[in-house]
């Protein structure tokens, strides 16, 4: 997603992809080996869960791309910003040849105080040709 902190991420073909804030450059680099152990798991799966909702072209020979965004409904305040997020997905998308194929969501009530809804939306989007 455009809101997503700069740094470097899988960009979906096992390279490692400089995300500038806004955009993937053309920057890359080998990804790091992986690390054994608990921490190992760990570690991949924040970089999984970070690197979800980046645009990211199709492997070479396929035509589709699945992404998965993770949105919190707030609790209080002017709204979630939802739509907007799903909204840049889908057009981050459609900026590399894609269109919108299929999405399906899934929440989760929080507990505790001030928590919001989380909401996690798959979408699988196909290669125009």
């Amino acid at each position: 997603m455009s809101d997503a902190a700069e740094g470097w991420y899988d960009d979906g073909s096992g390279t490692m992809r400089w995300w500038d804030g806004t955009a993937w450059t053309e920057r890359t680099q080998s990804p790091p080996p992986p690390q054994s152990g608990l921490s190992g798991y760990i570690a991949q799966a924040q970089a999984d869960a970070a690197s979800g909702g980046q645009p990211r072209q199709a492997p070479a020979g396929m035509s589709y791309v699945v992404l998965q965004v993770v949105l919190k409904e707030r609790m209080w305040g002017s709204g979630s910003n939802n739509l907007i997020e799903l909204e840049a997905a889908i057009n981050n998308q459609a900026a590399l040849g894609y269109r919108l194929h299929t999405i399906s969501t899934s929440s989760s009530t929080s507990t505790g105080f001030g928590g919001g809804d989380r909401i996690q939306a798959t979408m699988v989007f196909e290669k125009l040709v």
